[in-house]
């Protein structure tokens, strides 16, 4: 471990920056884990009984459903269901701008991976380039060190190194995460439409 440590204090002082996107990255994928968790905890039945309860008129039902079993969905369906009884509230509208939200809500932070994915690769060059402008100024051929150069660059490119590696690591998070709060985004939009299409017919009824 010590021998890792000394490799990467000789990537030099862009290694600091390198390190801190590296902290965000795994920071934010534990947040979003954690939450997108949370999100997804719902019932493979919830849209059936949701508008079972909705055919029914047994609002209590439905709210009761979307607080217990709904995710994400439920979320964004139960604020529809407290506006229902408002004439003047547009159910279309209202439940585009809640989902919208929720989308919002469930892409945050996935655009600071974004840009540690382009950040860390720039900060490991620029650490190479000041550790190799530092290798040529005590580069001393006269006193017998032809050679001494190549070890400086050797460490030049260890902060290069380790600003790839970051952003791999941030882009496979981003894509991963990505993929679970997309699915969850379909799921709120699937969810959405069976409820507005109810919401429809019980006005094409009346």
């Amino acid at each position: 471990m010590m021998e890792i440590f000394e490799l990467l204090a000789k990537g030099g002082l862009a290694m600091i920056p390198i390190g801190l996107a590296s902290f965000i990255s795994v920071m934010i994928a534990l947040e979003r884990f954690s939450y997108y968790r949370g999100q997804e905890e719902r019932s493979a039945d919830f849209s059936t009984e949701f508008c079972a309860a909705l055919a029914a008129g047994d609002d209590a039902r439905a709210a009761e459903l979307c607080r217990t079993s709904g995710g994400a969905a439920g979320e964004v369906l139960l604020t529809a269901l407290e506006e229902r009884t408002h004439k003047n509230v547009r159910q279309e509208e209202l439940v585009q701008a809640v989902a919208k939200k929720k989308a919002l809500a469930l892409r945050r932070y996935l655009e600071y991976l974004s840009v540690i994915v382009t950040m860390a690769p720039l900060l490991g060059l620029l650490g190479t380039v000041i550790g190799m402008i530092s290798s040529f100024s005590v580069l001393s051929v006269a006193e017998g060190e032809p050679f001494a150069i190549t070890g400086g660059v050797g460490e030049a490119l260890v902060a290069t190194a380790s600003g790839l590696l970051v952003a791999i690591l941030a882009l496979s998070l981003y894509a991963y995460l990505s993929h679970r709060a997309n699915g969850i985004i379909a799921d709120v939009e699937y969810s959405a439409t069976m409820y507005l299409a109810h919401v429809g017919g019980e006005r094409g009824e009346a």
